[in-house]
């Protein structure tokens, strides 16, 4: 089974971490009721056409047919054959989705999926990706990592730096790093309300610390690796066990640098100043829409964190072909922020079809303008009390009791009330009700 997802409220217990993380990966797949699944690690969400068109063609050949976005902006494959594990490295590796059979499952790296397509950001934080991922795969103690073990490349708008990655990195006003250009000399709010940055090109944030470490220009990269060596050192050092950072915030220095404010907040879907960004329901797309996400693209695609994806460079008279293969093309949807874990049939564990029901009340929206609301905080259904790929910071959880759902506001710092047990027809109102609550 896969790993029981991390408590997230302050305080809460720490999960035992006495064995090995069991997240699934291209190589180890994770057998669920509806067949193998595979996790494709995709750092910095990034995919050429060729790389996207092999993963469509692997899931019709392989698996269901579709793939699945993950809130890291990985991809998985789902339906798989037990023994199609050889075919499907091998179909990886030919696109160089697999640079690294020991290292498969620690590629995970986020990144602002805008940076630099428009002003906001200081930095373009590709090359930090593709610097980082290289380095990461050529270091031998970087095998020792979790699976879960999450790096974020933040281009100083402050979107990824706020999904509770293990080591942060968040490019500051002053200047670009080494090999990467500067995306625009506009700052975002977000960017700089929180005060002070580093004076220097980045301040890196360890766990969920208060305060970073300004990074010297041209150390990038180094400073994230350190970080994650330091952690793994400190570990054995301590006779400890833990998958992240924020298990053990006492193992490692505190920064002095006060942190720019964050906020994970989606691209917008449509067309955007550098391309174009699309939404995929509840991060589910055919091997057909891949292929139409690829026809509609300029050559690359940006996975994002938020199960959509960003397409540079890519025209706005693309976005009707988009619409009407399925994606999201418009703003103000109920679907917005709206994330569901497998649920029935996919997962044992899961005690509803929630994806059917979340659809079924985001659709009651749609068509009526009431129900399940648009606006306010992430909404996320859950078949169980793991809550499978729930959002950081506060979000409406809606989980499955057996006899309808239970609606509340999670994540720390929540003043919401006691949790509404609701009827399947009642549950819509309820979640709109929820995300009304001030962020």
């Amino acid at each position: 089974m896969p790993p029981t997802p991390d408590a997230t409220a302050p305080g809460a217990a720490v999960p035992d971490r006495g064995r090995a993380d069991a997240c699934p990966g291209a190589l180890r797949l994770h057998t669920a009721d509806d067949g193998g699944l595979a996790r494709v690690r995709l750092p910095g969400g990034l995919l050429t056409d060729r790389q996207a068109i092999a993963l469509a063609e692997a899931s019709q050949a392989l698996g269901d047919g579709e793939l699945e976005t993950t809130s890291r902006g990985n991809v998985q494959l789902r339906g798989l054959a037990s023994d199609c594990g050889a075919e499907l490295a091998e179909r990886l590796r030919a696109v160089g989705l697999l640079p690294s059979d020991t290292h498969e499952r620690v590629r995970n790296i986020v990144a602002s999926p805008l940076a630099g397509l428009d002003a906001v950001g200081h930095v373009d934080v590709q090359a930090w990706v593709r610097e980082l991922d290289a380095r990461l795969c050529a270091s031998d103690w970087a095998a020792g990592l979790s699976g879960k073990f999450l790096f974020a490349l933040d281009d100083g708008r402050g979107d990824v730096a706020a999904l509770d990655a293990d080591v942060t990195l968040i490019a500051a006003s002053g200047g670009a790093a080494s090999g990467s250009g500067a995306s625009g000399s506009g700052a975002t709010a977000s960017a700089t309300s929180g005060g002070a940055t580093s004076g220097g090109p980045a301040v890196l944030r360890l766990g969920r610390a208060t305060h970073g470490h300004p990074v010297e220009a041209g150390q990038e990269v180094t400073a994230v690796l350190d970080a994650a060596r330091a952690f793994l050192d400190a570990l054995r050092g301590s006779g400890r066990k833990a998958w992240h950072l924020r298990e053990v915030p006492d193992l490692l220095p505190t920064g002095s640098v006060p942190l720019p404010a964050t906020s994970a907040v989606a691209a917008p879907v449509g067309a955007l100043p550098g391309g174009l960004s699309v939404g995929m329901r509840f991060g589910r797309a055919s091997a057909a829409q891949w292929r139409a996400l690829v026809a509609a693209s300029a050559g690359e695609l940006r996975l994002t964190p938020w199960r959509g994806a960003v397409l540079p460079g890519a025209p706005a008279d693309r976005l009707p072909a988009l619409a009407a293969a399925g994606f999201r093309t418009e703003p103000g949807s109920a679907w917005e922020r709206a994330t569901a874990c497998t649920g029935l049939p996919g997962c044992a564990k899961s005690l509803a079809d929630v994806r059917a029901d979340a659809a079924r009340a985001l659709e009651t929206r749609t068509a009526t303008g009431t129900g399940a609301g648009t606006g306010g905080l992430p909404v996320h259904w859950s078949g169980c009390e793991r809550r499978c790929g729930h959002p950081a910071g506060r979000w409406v959880d809606v989980i499955a009791t057996g006899h309808g759902y239970r609606v509340t506001v999670n994540g720390p710092t929540t003043t919401a009330g006691a949790p509404v047990d609701v009827r399947y027809e009642e549950m819509a109102e309820a979640v709109a009700e929820a995300r009304r609550t001030t962020n």
